[in-house]
């Protein structure tokens, strides 16, 4: 995949940490919301990177682990369900954008200060230059970056939320409203994790 070039046009505006944030989860019905942000080298690129939407569960593990022994920095944050039901999602996934930014380490777990953060289509509560950027994660390689590794972490999560509540099959549909998932909301009632607000919304559980 072919990206537009967003970074080097900040390197070239004098700008050293250029940081892509995304987000993930935001549209389920369960747990947290998760975001990434990442500082990628200079014109160093990995092949085979994009949305972490269209590619395969197979070809995003291997990509993120890649992309983790590459970065500059990595940052995740988080905000869980009783978070998202008392501020709304959209501001829920702001804080987890803030908080991943403030996350960033190196490999040696130093702290990071991004100069400059690219957002897939959204602007966050920061003092530092930001640019939103619509399809940032089919565009701008640091998002997609941050949109791969956003995924493989939520997905891990799903699999460790499965194992406590074994009843939803969350390591199926990752939370997401699927048939199945709204099923055992009816057979089951909803958990502490689900997203009262959201379940409003759902006519069929």
């Amino acid at each position: 995949m072919s990206f537009y070039n967003f970074e080097e046009e900040y390197y070239e505006k004098g700008y050293k940490n250029i940081c892509g944030i995304d987000e993930v989860g935001r549209g389920c019905l369960f747990g947290d919301v998760v975001s990434c942000a990442v500082i990628m080298p200079r014109g160093k690129y990995i092949e085979g990177v994009n949305d972490s939407k269209k590619l395969s569960p197979k070809k995003r593990e291997a990509l993120y682990l890649k992309i983790l022994e590459s970065a500059i920095a990595v940052g995740i944050g988080r905000a869980n369900a009783d978070i998202i039901d008392k501020v709304n999602i959209r501001m829920a996934t702001h804080i987890s954008m803030i908080n991943a930014l403030e996350n960033l380490r190196d490999s040696e777990n130093n702290k990071i200060e991004a100069d400059c953060v690219l957002i897939d289509a959204e602007t966050i509560e920061t003092g530092i230059f930001q640019k939103a950027i619509v399809k940032g994660d089919e565009s701008c390689y640091s998002i997609a970056c941050a949109s791969i590794v956003a995924k493989v972490y939520r997905d891990n999560l799903c699999k460790k939320w499965a194992e406590e509540y074994p009843q939803y099959g969350l390591e199926k549909h990752k939370g997401y409203a699927t048939k199945y998932h709204r099923e055992a909301l009816k057979a089951y009632g909803p958990s502490d994790m689900h997203r009262k607000t959201f379940l409003k919304n759902i006519k069929s559980w």
